[in-house]
């Protein structure tokens, strides 16, 4: 089945057979991710034909995901389709003439010089809005102001601290430079290009959709995603993403502080699978989608997002489940 093809995203059918070896290893991976409690798909497509596609504990093809922070990375995308459509003109342009009445006349004039590339890439210098900080920035009355008015611990482009407010701060962007939601940006820029629709996700008390969370997706779609980016930008012969996006966006220009495998580009995390490279999109409880070039590969998981106290062990057994399948691929 091409998934450039006119197959029904909710549709049953079968997955491309896959060669007698990586069946083998195919089967193996089945029967590993059927152990892990909280997995609720896996799928592999390689070459836009998707080999391997398994549903766990009454989970449907059907069912849409939320996605959790691999919304970062859709939300990257919709910067460079902004970018693409003459919305936005580079990612080096400041943002604080979109945020003039938020930043407020007293803000610190560092803050005048961050660039929609700091917010991609999470070199804001603000301090996070994550973690600890995460509950107190989305009971707040204006999620945008309370981002822009939190501390510089660092200067604009010095160091990557990870904040869900710095997606969300490029949301409100794009909503401003497209004069239209979001969402409806997304849905006419992104996801008509790629064949589906998006459910509505979340929006702040001022009406700007979530950015970099809460976003919904079926695992087909989200492998689609996956194949814009493994296609350098294109669906076919059209082309979706600026030229070069994909590779900027791939380029590490970060490294996460809670482990050193992690490097972060344009909303995509970066780490190696065996001795491959992959970038992926990365969600809070197991929500991912591995985007491997050498191998011509996107994996897809989704998993119950309740997390619970074996949260390390099922990221580990995803990273394994991933790892085994590019290695069968590599060995054909």
């Amino acid at each position: 089945m091409a998934l450039s093809g006119a197959v029904s995203l909710g549709g049953q059918a079968p997955p491309t057979p896959a060669t007698p070896n990586s069946q083998t290893a195919f089967d193996a991976v089945t029967a590993s991710a059927s152990r892990l409690p909280r997995l609720r798909s896996l799928l592999v497509s390689r070459r836009g034909e998707l080999v391997l596609e398994r549903y766990f504990k009454g989970a449907r093809a059907t069912t849409p995901a939320n996605i959790k922070s691999a919304s970062k990375s859709v939300m990257s995308a919709l910067v460079g389709t902004a970018l693409s459509a003459g919305h936005l003109k580079t990612v080096t342009d400041p943002v604080a003439p979109y945020f003039a009445a938020d930043l407020g006349s007293s803000a610190d004039p560092r803050k005048r010089a961050i660039t929609i590339e700091h917010l991609l890439t999470m070199q804001s210098g603000l301090e996070s809005t994550s973690g600890r900080n995460y509950g107190a920035w989305v009971t707040s009355a204006n999620w945008v102001r309370y981002a822009l008015r939190q501390p510089l611990i660092a200067d604009p482009g010095t160091a990557m601290e990870y904040s869900t407010g710095n997606s969300h701060l490029l949301s409100a962007v794009i909503t401003k430079a497209t004069r239209r939601s979001t969402w409806q940006f997304a849905q006419e820029a992104l996801a008509r290009p790629l064949g589906f629709t998006l459910p509505r996700w979340p929006q702040d008390p001022q009406g700007i959709y979530f950015g970099g969370n809460d976003m919904l997706m079926t695992p087909r779609q989200m492998v689609r995603f996956g194949e814009l980016y493994l296609n350098d930008g294109r669906v076919g012969e059209r082309r979706i993403l600026p030229e070069g996006w994909v590779a900027r966006s791939f380029v590490p220009r970060g490294r996460s502080r809670w482990g050193n495998d992690r490097e972060y580009g344009y909303g995509w995390w970066i780490r190696t699978l065996g001795t491959t490279t992959a970038y992926y999109a990365w969600g809070y409880g197991g929500q991912f989608i591995f985007v491997v070039p050498d191998s011509q590969l996107v994996i897809v998981t989704t998993s119950d997002p309740n997390v619970t106290r074996e949260r390390r062990e099922h990221l580990d057994g995803i990273y394994t489940l991933a790892e085994v399948i590019v290695g069968a691929v590599e060995q054909e």
